[in-house]
């Protein structure tokens, strides 16, 4: 199809045909590698009934190829139309202050954990501390194969209770921090923005990065009129580069409510998303009394909180995605 002539006339549509062969080609060459160390295998079974030391090596082999075939059908499962995609994340803090703007920096870093666990690159687009600790909002975004499909999980309310390193008198408190999820949308794509659509507004740094930063008016705040999506970037010295990190996160998420329109079930997450209320969690985060975190989707929970915080989180995001 490729060496087909015009097949390059329309290169948008040359590109997501092209991709799409490259994905499936790296998942038959894959199979086939299975297939061939299967086969290896069995010439070590036939082997072994003339030596029975090499039982101790199949028995290897074989959990070693299990493990990895495992994780490649999950990676299968995984063919939404942007699941290779890099990630683009949200976190806002709830209401409650101190409190949920330190719950809301925890959750960053565990994200940021969870990216470099995975060899993922990691990106920060904007930051909005908060008044004493913690933030009251972050986007960030995480750079690598499969990380829009598998943190897609994540999108949700994120209930942490716990006794407050705020509180002098040692209370228990809850406190409550949103994610969302969007992929990146590559250039290819088009999404139609309006110049008129869009109202921009610059402004001084209000946050760290040096002398640079702070003392220009490099921050820009795209406003998107018809649908009211607000996008803050100032983490740049740059007021170009911060309005094009700008633009890119406004072209996600008017992608998303695109598809959110012609695909019944991205709708019926998208109205799951605007559902979220402060005691529709997803899971739960308990420190005190007890440590215990426990997914409400799946009812999957484990007491290794320190670890599940320190970004191994990948169990939870394998039963959500599963389910």
């Amino acid at each position: 199809m490729i060496a087909a002539p015009g097949f390059w006339d329309t290169p948008n549509q040359a590109k997501v045909i092209t991709r799409e062969r490259s994905i499936l080609d790296d998942l038959v060459s894959e199979f086939r590698r299975f297939d061939q160390e299967l086969a290896d295998i069995g010439e070590l079974v036939t082997l072994s009934e003339d030596e029975p030391d090499l039982l101790d090596d199949i028995e290897r082999s074989l959990d070693r190829l299990n493990d990895s075939f495992e994780a490649y059908e999950f990676r299968t499962m995984l063919d939404g139309p942007h699941d290779r995609s890099n990630a683009i994340m949200m976190i806002h803090s709830g209401a409650g202050g101190t409190e949920s703007q330190d719950w809301a920096q925890m959750l960053f870093r565990m994200y940021k954990r969870w990216a470099e666990r995975h060899d993922y690159g990691f990106e920060l687009l904007d930051i909005l501390p908060g008044d004493e600790a913690g933030i009251k909002s972050v986007t960030f975004q995480i750079n690598g194969e499969y990380a829009y499909g598998y943190s897609r999980a994540e999108g949700g309310v994120h209930r942490l209770v716990r006794i407050s390193p705020f509180d002098a008198n040692s209370r228990r408190h809850t406190s409550f921090a949103s994610v969302f999820v969007y992929p990146e949308i590559e250039d290819d794509i088009e999404i139609e923005v309006n110049p008129t659509d869009i109202r921009i507004d610059v402004y001084r740094s209000s946050g760290p990065g040096g002398q640079g930063v702070n003392t220009t008016d490099s921050a820009v705040r795209l406003t998107h009129l018809p649908t009211n999506i607000v996008i803050t970037c100032q983490n740049e010295r740059s007021q170009l580069r911060n309005r094009e990190i700008a633009m890119r996160i406004l072209k996600a998420r008017l992608y998303d409510l695109k598809m959110q329109e012609k695909e019944e079930e991205r709708r019926k997450m998208e109205t799951e998303k605007k559902d979220i209320a402060w005691g529709s969690q997803i899971r739960s985060y308990v420190l005190h009394p007890y440590r215990l975190i426990k997914d409400h989707r799946t009812d999957i929970e484990t007491g290794k909180v320190d670890d599940f915080l320190d970004g191994n989180i990948d169990s939870f995001i394998e039963a959500y995605l599963r389910q």
